[in-house]
């Protein structure tokens, strides 16, 4: 006699269905992977599993934004902006959070950073106004600034804001320099591996307001 198969859908108990469900909404975790987490955490010790959930609730109800650049902090400065080590008169624009991560994984850069929080995009509704433009103007309106580096993925909205940034700051007395093309043309910077990022911010050139570099 035949054994019938369960759906794919059926799981031995409810409360494994829904931890099953709740791993799968992280990004790029399958219905598959997400049952073999939860198993992994139905075997797993109790105080592995608790210090897990309490890691997760914690980075909800303890992780604030920088009141200066934007970044993921703990208090209102980040650790950078904190840091009496840093170049301050060296402001890298990123577009998030995960942006700066992946430019600290390569080492080659000890200056500070300002978060825009988004992209320009006409097409989705995203104009200048929308994000943290403005506050990247009041910095470097201080004076203490003498280069702003564009680190702005390769993309269409991403030149786009590049430029547009670049002709405010034209009115300022800033050199304005952009990351080298190491990092393909279309490509998201918090992909890119750390030896090709770090080239790049360590080779960045010259930003021209015609988009092309020298």
């Amino acid at each position: 006699m035949n054994q019938v198969s369960l759906p794919h859908s059926m799981f031995p108990s409810k409360t494994i269905e829904n931890a099953v469900q709740e791993l799968s909404k992280f990004p790029g975790i399958g219905k598959k992977t997400a049952t073999r987490l939860a198993l992994y955490l139905l075997k797993a010790e109790q105080d592995s599993v608790e210090k897990m959930a309490n890691a997760i609730v914690e980075l909800k109800t303890k992780t604030k934004f920088c009141t200066v650049c934007g970044n993921i902090s703990e208090a209102d400065l980040c650790r950078i902006c904190d840091s009496h080590n840093r170049n301050k008169q060296i402001l890298c624009v990123v577009q998030d959070f995960q942006d700066i991560i992946a430019l600290e994984n390569t080492g080659q850069y000890n200056g500070v950073y300002h978060v825009l929080g988004g992209l320009i995009s006409p097409l989705e509704g995203v104009g200048p106004n929308d994000i943290a433009i403005q506050p990247l103007m009041d910095r470097v309106q201080k004076g203490d600034v003498t280069e702003v580096v564009m680190a702005i993925s390769a993309t269409m909205e991403g030149d786009t804001t590049a430029f547009y940034i670049s002709k405010l700051l034209r009115e300022q007395n800033v050199n304005i320099s952009v990351i080298s093309r190491g990092i393909s043309v279309g490509g998201e910077l918090e992909y890119a591996d750390e030896i090709t990022l770090g080239r790049s911010i360590m080779n960045r050139v010259p930003y021209q307001q015609n988009g092309e570099k020298s």
